[in-house]
């Protein structure tokens, strides 16, 4: 993290689990933002949207999934229902009042699964490149049979020198918590944010995932050169200016 930025707490679950999170103090409703597949709270979007919300006196809330940058574990034992519970416990244990769930790649899919969980406390979704389903639409079919039959898949990873790990057990998981099959029951505004250059999530999933949520308030903003992980300087801008006109 930049100076200036907290030492991580931890949240202690029930089963023994501890979350590592970062929390600024401010106005409801506050931020939280959850992280892509193989990403922590250290990242560039989260660390932004962090010092964003202490300058303006709003609350906001990072943490790291089980497994993943400061948060103790076998990433080997990630699911998406288990991270999804981390965001619940963790959202529930340290804010009050209503939130506004920002969610990148995975953390898309996550901010839905924890959305219907937290019920009305959730104001607002703002996805980024967000990637409901893509254990469906993420993998071909000899993937997907190499997974089923309990395998690891090691991928190249285009952001870092190691292979980037799909464990079958996450995989699995995933397929059984599809979310744009049907009615997504979330009425608040909605703003999804996609790069037109992302080369892991067409943006045609953010036009999906439009379609799918049952509120009349959802803005889909494709960005002309923008990579998947919309990380450059105007990029950054366009999530502070979106959350911003949440609020």
């Amino acid at each position: 993290m930049r100076p200036g930025v907290p030492q991580a707490g931890f949240h202690s679950l029930s089963d023994g689990r501890r979350i590592a999170f970062r929390e600024a103090a401010g106005g409801a409703p506050a931020m939280v933002f959850l992280p892509g597949y193989m990403s922590d709270m250290a990242g560039s979007k989260a660390t932004a949207l962090f010092e964003w919300c202490e300058r303006s006196g709003r609350g906001c809330l990072l943490f790291d999934y089980s497994g993943r940058g400061e948060s103790p574990g076998d990433f080997a034992d990630g699911t998406l229902s288990r991270w999804a519970e981390e965001a619940v416990a963790i959202i529930e244990s340290r804010l009050d009042g209503q939130v506004v769930l920002v969610g990148s790649s995975m953390g898309g899919w996550l901010m839905l699964l924890a959305a219907r969980r937290l019920g009305s406390r959730v104001t607002a979704l703002v996805g980024v490149a967000a990637a409901p389903d893509f254990t469906g639409w993420g993998y071909d079919a000899a993937q997907k049979a190499r997974l089923a039959a309990g395998e690891t898949l090691l991928l190249d990873n285009p952001y870092g020198p190691e292979p980037t790990p799909v464990h079958a057990a996450f995989w699995a998981d995933g397929e059984a918590l599809h979310q744009l099959d049907g009615e997504i029951p979330f009425d608040g505004p909605v703003r999804l944010l996609h790069g037109q250059e992302d080369g892991d999530v067409p943006p045609e999933i953010s036009l999906r995932l439009a379609a799918a949520l049952r509120s009349q308030d959802v803005q889909v903003t494709l960005v002309k050169g923008g990579d998947h992980r919309l990380s450059r300087e105007q990029d950054i801008a366009l999530l502070l200016h979106t959350v911003a006109g949440l609020i």
